[in-house]
């Protein structure tokens, strides 16, 4: 999400913009009933089977609008949960520059950015029976929005302006789940930046697990962030904060299943970090600096995943185009490197698990795909599924 995405220098944040990428709408498929399985109706039998999960469940797919050629909104479809084959579905039009997508708790409200000088969040209904229906966009208060998600209690949208270097506080209606006018707004001003950078920019923002504080990862400050948020009034008051090594760059963290550890991709050092969480004081501890695997040649670290059962890690690797693979040790301690997986395309900016972790998806943002793995259970071994979906400048995939 950095300026390496244009090509230009990482750090440099100027060609972020130009880079506002293009994604053509999914070719349409046949009809509706795309976001859910009816129901066949009551068995025979006296008693009855308890129901099979669909086969066919929902996908979103992130993309950019803003340059000829661009895509129309988020694009839509459904994957095979048996084989992994995914199916084009529509476009929800109009929605602007939706770079990064997340669900409500409840799943019934799907969130994107818009990532835009004059930044902005769009909620989503999703319905049984047809496309999702755009609800409304509310202003970050910032430039190019580039990460959001929903506070585990469903009541509050948070989001990352990563140009302006701030992040936003939304509430959630729980009746519609549509968005009200932002109750707060937090730029980060210190510590200076990191070398090569122009100020602070704020490429995620999430809450830990045990849902008492919220973390935003600055990639231009070398920093994350710990707030505590006020549910009742939705404002951030800032705990601590975690420096990384100059010139880092940290992008997107993510956590262990135990929440005494997170693992931090820095996208400009090409390293990944654990760090140690103390969930009383939400105070990061950043370890030793660890190897992606990707050799000497230019790599970004875009995101990391870990496993529901916390045995493994995945990193996707932009420039070196692959996928990296680490062993989880020592309780989540410690990453261990077992290899490096080629993605099948270039630019993998963003990978998502399905929720049953048997499928991870990677969105290639350069080549134009996204490419579908079996995720083996046991090894953590990674099989390529098929051949990669086409989609114009995918750079997010939401499988539900």
């Amino acid at each position: 999400m950095g300026a390496e995405d244009t090509g230009t220098p990482a750090g440099t944040g100027t060609g972020r913009r130009r880079f506002l990428g293009t994604v053509a709408g999914l070719t349409a498929a046949a009809g509706t009933g795309l976001l859910s399985i009816r129901d066949p109706g009551p068995a025979r039998a006296t008693h009855r089977p308890a129901p099979r999960p669909p086969r066919v469940r929902p996908l979103f797919l992130g993309t950019y609008t803003s340059v000829a050629g661009g895509g129309t909104g988020v694009g839509f479809g459904t994957y095979d949960t048996v084989t992994g084959q995914l199916t084009a579905g529509g476009v929800v039009e109009g929605v602007a520059d939706p770079s990064y997508l997340a669900l409500a708790p409840s799943g019934r409200t799907l969130y994107a950015v818009n990532e835009r000088e004059q930044g902005g969040v769009t909620a989503m209904a999703l319905r049984p029976d047809g496309p999702p229906a755009v609800l409304g966009t509310r202003s970050t208060g910032g430039a190019g929005p580039c990460h959001l998600s929903v506070h585990p209690g469903g009541r509050w949208l948070l989001s990352a302006n990563y140009l302006s270097g701030s992040v936003a506080v939304h509430p959630v209606d729980p009746a519609t789940g549509a968005l009200g006018e932002r109750t707060d707004l937090v730029t980060h001003t210190s510590p200076p930046p990191g070398p090569g950078q122009d100020g602070p920019h704020a490429h995620q923002i999430i809450t830990a697990p045990d849902g008492r504080h919220v973390l935003a990862v600055d990639l231009g400050n070398d920093t994350v962030y710990t707030y505590r948020l006020d549910t009742p009034a939705g404002k951030l008051t800032q705990v601590s904060s975690a420096s990384l090594r100059p010139g880092a760059g940290p992008r997107h963290l993510t956590f262990h299943p135990s929440g005494d550890f997170a693992y931090l991709a820095n996208e400009v050092d090409n390293t990944v970090v654990v760090c140690r969480y103390d969930r009383r004081s939400g105070r990061l501890t950043p370890g030793a600096p660890q190897s992606t695997g990707t050799g000497p040649g230019t790599s970004y670290p875009a995101q990391i995943l870990v496993t529901r059962d916390g045995r493994f890690a995945f990193l996707a690797n932009r420039g070196h185009n692959s996928l990296t693979r680490y062993a989880v040790e020592a309780a989540g301690a410690r990453l261990r490197l077992l290899d490096t997986v080629p993605v099948g395309g270039d630019f993998p900016r963003q990978i998502a698990f399905s929720p049953d972790q048997r499928w991870l998806f990677a969105a290639n943002q350069k080549s134009g795909s996204v490419t579908v793995f079996a995720v083996d259970a046991r090894t953590g071994a990674l099989r390529r599924a098929g051949a990669p979906f086409t989609a114009p400048v995918p750079v997010c995939v939401l499988p539900r």
